[in-house]
């Protein structure tokens, strides 16, 4: 099947062999492509809500996959058992939606061995979040889809039972993720992608640079306290805008 830009990103950062869930499956079309691509063997699309549930049940039976994708009603990963898959897939919704999800039943997301995540918002806070709780980020990816561009990211949830048994090898995983900070650029950006020099991201560092400035310039002539810490805030996200294309003029 032909996946969006979008979800055909979200879908590459998956592990091939992975049994997967896809959290909030809509129209399941993440797990039927990972099935029909042979990049897994076994997935499990769950929604909170029957409606999305119905119309994925129906994309299922269609494509003849009612054997390898199960479709389960869930809140999150609530009815998801652990050890019960290797993958969770979250994307297309909010930054809080998803760093609830990921909190509220922690047996499960730690014995995951890869999460990837496409939030619609709140970038900063969910990457905020990950490495406050430990998880390791493993891949970073960017695309412009239909005029939006969306940032989605591949990570190892902390102390995954399912990677390593071994007591001193999960000890190395937890001092390496515990250590492991970044700074405000790195936060909003994603700091694989600027260490990547992704061109999607220049693109929008490129853009948000120019809207900025011209808003900036239009606000030149106007006075007030509220003007005053609108342009504030304005020159603060300029100057993160400017450091992340520094790492492009290191080319």
């Amino acid at each position: 099947m032909e996946l969006s830009k979008r979800l055909l990103a979200v879908a590459s950062l998956v592990t091939t062999g992975s049994i997967v869930a896809d959290i909030g499956t809509d129209h399941a079309y993440i797990p039927l492509y990972l099935i029909q691509e042979k990049k897994a063997p076994g997935a499990i699309a769950m929604d909170v809500n029957e409606g999305p549930l119905l119309r994925a049940e129906e994309h299922v039976r269609d494509a003849g996959l009612t054997e390898q994708i199960r479709l389960r009603r869930s809140d999150g990963l609530e009815q998801l058992s652990p050890g019960e898959c290797d993958c969770a897939v979250i994307a297309g919704m909010g930054g809080g939606l998803m760093i609830r999800i990921l909190s509220a039943h922690p047996e499960i997301t730690k014995s995951l061995k890869e999460c990837i995540l496409q939030p619609q918002s709140e970038i900063e806070r969910v990457r905020s979040f990950l490495l406050e709780e430990g998880f390791v980020f493993l891949q970073e990816d960017m695309v412009l889809d239909d005029g939006k561009y969306y940032m989605m990211m591949k990570v190892r949830p902390p102390f995954s039972e399912n990677v390593d048994q071994d007591p001193k090898k999960q000890e190395l995983r937890r001092t390496a993720a515990e250590k492991e900070t970044w700074d405000e650029v790195e936060l909003r950006y994603g700091k694989l992608l600027l260490e990547m020099r992704h061109p999607v991201l220049l693109s929008y560092l490129q853009r948000e640079k120019d809207i900025h400035e011209r808003i900036l310039s239009g606000l030149d002539q106007q006075e007030g306290a509220h003007i005053e810490v609108r342009k504030q805030e304005l020159q603060n996200d300029l100057k993160q805008i400017r450091k992340g294309l520094e790492y492009y003029a290191l080319q």
